[in-house]
């Protein structure tokens, strides 16, 4: 019986999970940095690799188009019977597909994440169809469903990438800055962050939102609105827990500013992306900056002396 996209397969011997390794060892970069790659969660990449999880048809598809190796010979049914990685000349959709426009360096996967996150930045999770996708892409829908076996697998992707991408423009600034950077400051830039004020901060505000209806009713994606909650808060309260230390904020309970800044956060972006672009009715992305940076000084930073 041929497997389904969504089909788990069985490595009983752990053959498939030698090769993904090898793939990920020649691909000159982090476990982490490949699941991103493949729009993974790393801790399912992590127990595939382990044993303790089988890998689905669409991951292993996405793992081969990454690494650029035959997904036959990940399979094990390549016709060398080689463990070395097997490279196609070419790596084509499955039948229907085109390949008309240059992909992206990172691949086909990414590539239909980032045209979902557009598309549903633009018109909602639930106005997007499968066949949007594949036009945008440029593809067929059997090869969206190559990598993705359905709508709520896309919704989880895209959603993590969106995490990824807000976490790495997070780890980018802390390198920037340097490890001696004023607490305050720091905790300016983040908020800055969570601005939206570009197109891709507003795309992803906006995927967002659809994020906190699906949280609601799915499992999976509720598992990833909590995770990005935990480390976001996570790391606002760290940065006020230096800031104490360094005496540029006030002795207050960390965690519970972290939760109530991230409350703001939330709520404010929650009214710019409902106003009309170029409104003056006080919902502006500069409005909102202010009335964090308000927040800020009347909350944590040191009152002023008599």
């Amino acid at each position: 019986m041929r497997n389904t996209a969504g089909d788990r397969i069985q490595d009983g011997a752990g053959e498939i999970a030698e090769r993904v390794r090898k793939v990920v060892e020649a691909a000159g970069c982090s476990q982490r940095e490949f699941a991103r790659r493949i729009v993974m969660d790393p801790s399912k990449l992590s127990r595939s690799l382990g044993g303790t999880r089988r890998f689905t048809v669409a991951e292993l598809a996405r793992i081969a188009d990454a690494g650029q190796v035959d997904a036959g010979w990940l399979l094990g049914s390549g016709s060398t019977g080689s463990d070395e990685p097997k490279t196609p000349s070419v790596a084509p959709p499955p039948t229907g597909g085109t390949r008309t426009t240059a992909l992206p360096a990172a691949g086909r996967p990414l590539q239909i994440v980032r045209e979902t996150v557009r598309l549903i930045a633009e018109h909602g999770f639930h106005a997007v169809r499968v066949a949007d996708i594949a036009a945008a892409c440029d593809t067929s829908t059997a090869a969206i469903h190559y990598h993705f076996p359905g709508r709520a697998e896309l919704l989880e992707a895209a959603v993590r990438w969106c995490m990824d991408e807000d976490t790495a423009r997070r780890a980018a600034r802390i390198a920037e800055a340097g490890a001696d950077e004023d607490a305050a400051a720091e905790l300016d830039e983040l908020l800055a962050l969570q601005t939206p004020r570009t197109e891709q901060q507003r795309r992803q505000w906006l995927v967002w939102l659809d994020l906190w209806a699906e949280a609601a009713r799915s499992t999976a994606i509720g598992k990833l609105h909590v995770e990005y909650y935990r480390q976001w808060r996570t790391t606002v309260a760290d940065v006020v827990r230096r800031g104490i230390a360094q005496g540029v904020f006030r002795e207050v309970d960390p965690e519970f500013s972290a939760l109530r800044l991230t409350a703001l956060v939330d709520g404010l972006a929650s009214q710019v992306l409902a106003s009309a672009a170029g409104a003056e009715d006080g919902t502006g992305p500069d409005d909102m900056y202010a009335a964090l940076r308000a927040y800020v000084r009347t909350e944590l930073l040191p009152k002023p002396t008599d």
